[in-house]
């Protein structure tokens, strides 16, 4: 694992394959680290197909460091990766994720197009269940415990247990937060998962979505999953008229299947995504 400080942002990351060869960026979703099952076996993978794959920790995730300082959380992402790619050199990236991955893939696209050589999408959060999940889960938790314990007591929540663990450093920037002012950006960063009538991904408007004139690939997602309605990938592909939209490589249950897994197991979501490999090759291949 290496590191890298990105606009005072300290980052972890993991470089996979030959420097020089084309380079593939993945993101997964929720917080969960780079080296969640599934990440490394597809980034070996790709490598092993001749790219050069970019795996990194997004600030707040793993062993990156933890930062409040952005309009929301996705956006912090989103313009963290493109920072990352250039300050590595990569050159035009095909830049790839799932859940939260997507967004931040669409959002980082849509602010640097000119680094993003191509756009690969899976399992875009969405629906009002699926947006209201998250601003309850990533905020509305953190708010409430900042509210009777102050920070002290968010620094103990067992969200945060990974990142203090991989980065001690992490719980004296949660210690040093004015807890009003952090209940304030929770405030502000639930309230970006607000469902829109004019667009399916929270930080991104329809004029985000003409600036992802790159190859563009959508998958369409289960039926069955609530976190990632069927109709907020439908709705995406609609809003790139370009892009492609396929059936995933896996089963309608795929989603709940593999989040049931890692409810009693602590990791797995994303298991099944080296079975991606053969058709990120073939797309950024073109």
């Amino acid at each position: 694992m290496e590191r890298i400080t990105i606009s005072g942002i300290g980052i972890a990351y993991e470089l996979f394959g030959k420097p020089g060869a084309p380079a593939v960026a993945l993101t997964p979703g929720g917080r969960f680290p780079m080296d969640s099952p599934g990440l490394p076996e597809l980034a070996w993978a790709l490598a092993e197909g001749g790219k050069r794959v970019l795996l990194w920790d997004r600030p707040n995730c793993g062993a990156s460091d933890i930062c409040f300082d952005a309009d929301t959380e996705s956006v912090l992402h989103g313009r963290t990766l493109p920072q990352l790619i250039r300050a590595l050199d990569l050159g035009p990236t095909a830049v790839c994720g799932g859940s939260a991955g997507s967004r931040v893939s669409m959002i980082a696209a849509s602010r640097d197009p000119e680094i993003v050589s191509h756009l690969m999408v899976w399992w875009i959060s969405g629906g009002n269940i699926g947006l209201m999940q998250l601003a309850a889960y990533y905020c509305g938790e953190q708010a409430t415990v900042a509210s009777r314990g102050g920070m002290a007591a968010v620094a103990s929540l067992p969200a945060w247990a990974l990142q203090i663990e991989r980065n001690p450093k992490n719980r004296d920037i949660i210690l040093a937060q004015n807890p009003d002012s952090f209940i304030d950006t929770m405030e502000r960063w639930a309230g970006a998962y607000t469902p829109s009538p004019i667009s399916p991904v929270p930080g991104m408007l329809p004029e985000h979505f003409a600036r992802l004139t790159m190859p563009v690939r959508v998958y369409r997602s289960g039926k069955s999953d609530v976190s990632h309605p069927r109709r907020t990938s439908e709705w995406v592909h609609a809003l790139i008229p370009h892009s492609e939209f396929r059936e995933p490589p896996w089963p309608d249950q795929e989603w709940n299947d593999r989040s049931g897994y890692a409810a009693k197991h602590g990791s797995g979501h994303f298991a099944g995504w080296p079975a991606l490999a053969a058709e990120i090759l073939e797309f950024t291949g073109r």
